[in-house]
């Protein structure tokens, strides 16, 4: 076989990595990479793709470097070894690390953050911004897939704005007696000035003051580890929009805030967190939307 049949034989099996394996060994075995030993570099200089191929790697070089900032386990305030009831104790033969025990969580919250679906952009108030034709599909879409989670969820709260409630409202037909809660704080706005900014949308500093305080508080009362009366697993749904969902989940992760348009979500989309007793967050789905067709598939 011909040097070259050969070379487009490997190139096909194996890929571009495998040809410049080969030619580096034919190289090789042709003296053209000369001496290296004793850092002398031969003829690897007239081989600039081979060069390039074989960069200069050192673990030092390649390590991304540590931020600083480690897990803060107390971010919600609901540390046990940080509370105290400012009690005494009533015997001095009780045993300190059983009473510590006894008031540790011990049950999981899993939160569902669903955002709201496609609704009418033209509506110049909050109630004629009501879901669409395809907006009312995505819910029925998300409500199937929810129930077929096959979860016994504890609550579904929803923000009080037409296109969130009437989401709301079509999601909880699919599930069994769950309980709708409305809430203000949950309604959309502009948590904290993004970065980097961007041009097509800037709201004034009175708007990032106000909303972002009541973001903020609908984070601290929503995402959060059990109480200590918890005794077992729950699962909230919480249905909202976008730039609440992508603020709690970086505040929930201890991410930058700021970063939080960053990222999108479909409407419709299910985004997943779970809090543990001991403080630990998990992200277990972004904006989950795989269980919609291509052509149900919206950001508005």
């Amino acid at each position: 076989m011909s040097y070259r049949k050969t070379l487009k034989l490997v190139c096909g099996l194996a890929g571009g990595s495998a040809v410049l394996v080969f030619a580096a060994a034919t190289a090789d075995s042709r003296g053209l990479f000369g001496d290296l030993r004793g850092g002398e570099v031969g003829r690897w200089s007239r081989l600039p793709v081979l060069r390039a191929a074989q960069p200069a790697w050192t673990p030092a070089n390649h390590t991304p470097s540590p931020t600083g900032h480690s897990w803060d386990f107390n971010w919600d305030k609901r540390d046990p070894s940080t509370l105290t009831n400012g009690k005494k104790k009533e015997s001095s033969t009780e045993d300190p690390s059983s009473e510590q025990d006894n008031g540790k969580p011990k049950a999981t919250r899993n939160i569902l953050l669903i955002r709201h679906s496609q609704y009418n952009l033209s509506g110049l108030s909050d109630k004629e911004r009501i879901l669409t034709p395809l907006g009312r599909e995505q819910a029925e879409l998300t409500g199937s897939r929810l129930a077929a989670l096959g979860i016994k969820y504890d609550v579904m709260i929803h923000s009080s704005m037409s296109r969130a409630t009437e989401t709301a409202n079509i999601i909880s037909k699919h599930l069994e007696a769950v309980e709708l809660v409305s809430c203000d704080l949950l309604r959309e706005g502009a948590p904290i000035e993004p970065v980097p900014p961007v041009t097509h949308w800037k709201p004034d500093a009175v708007q990032y003051h106000e909303d972002g305080a009541r973001i903020e508080a609908a984070f601290r009362r929503y995402i959060h580890r059990a109480d200590t009366k918890q005794k077992e697993d729950s699962y909230e749904i919480i249905v909202c929009h976008a730039n609440v969902i992508r603020y709690f989940v970086c505040r929930a992760l201890q991410f930058p805030p700021e970063g939080w348009l960053r990222m999108g979500l479909n409407n419709g989309s299910i985004t997943w967190l779970t809090i543990r007793p001991s403080g630990r967050v998990a992200l277990r789905t972004l904006g989950d939307s795989g269980f919609m067709p291509p052509d149900k598939l919206t950001r508005t």
